[in-house]
């Protein structure tokens, strides 16, 4: 999002016939029920057409306007999108088949606390009906893993009705992969770029 014409692109087609569904959900849900801001999901992703939902934990800093992008995307210019990007590309997952998104979707640079966490819940299984091509859900940290286990005690026919593969690891951010171990650090690393890997499996099948 550094190239300014990138980010006007971005702008511009927020609307466009792959996004406006999930953006018009955005413009919707800000401020609802006093809960701040959201940011809307980049038309560089799949949109409607994704195949892969990748849920983190919260907006980070780089996603607000004015001081970020004011997107949800992998070319946001902070560390966990970049490490996000490389591992997508490395794997050859295209931005076109994700879809980002949180498990608490307002931005709080923040863990969500319970009653946070249920109402991500519920803006998440919203969000699932707009995605009828979803086939693999990344949950990327505790946060996300704990909003899907939400989802599946919540609406457990919804989730088995979807079939959606379900893959797990940790969160891109510095902290979540950081252990005074650099043993450790490197096995997080490498859990989390191998489960990137079988995302892409899964989608070649």
């Amino acid at each position: 999002m550094a190239d300014i014409r990138f980010r006007d692109e971005q702008d511009r087609d927020r609307y466009a016939p792959h996004a406006r569904a999930i953006n018009e959900m955005v413009d919707e849900l800000r401020e609802q029920d006093g809960r701040g801001w959201m940011p809307y999901v980049a038309p560089w992703h799949g949109g409607v057409e994704a195949r892969v939902l990748s849920v983190l934990r919260d907006p980070g800093p780089k996603t607000q306007d004015g001081v970020g992008s004011g997107f949800l995307c992998v070319e946001n210019d902070d560390a966990t999108a970049e490490r996000q990007c490389t591992g997508f590309a490395e794997a050859g997952i295209e931005p076109g088949d994700t879809m980002p998104w949180n498990a608490y979707p307002w931005y709080i640079n923040r863990a969500p606390n319970a009653e946070e966490r249920r109402a991500g819940m519920t803006v998440l299984a919203r969000l699932l009906g707009l995605l009828p091509r979803l086939e693999v859900v990344l949950l990327q940290g505790v946060d996300a893993q704990d909003c899907w286990r939400r989802l599946e005690k919540a609406h457990p026919q919804f989730i088995e009705q979807g079939g959606y593969e379900v893959v797990s690891t940790y969160h891109p951010g510095r902290q979540a992969l950081w252990s005074p171990d650099p043993a450790v650090r490197a096995a997080r690393e490498q859990q989390r770029l191998d489960s990137y890997q079988r995302v892409a499996k899964l989608l070649q099948r």
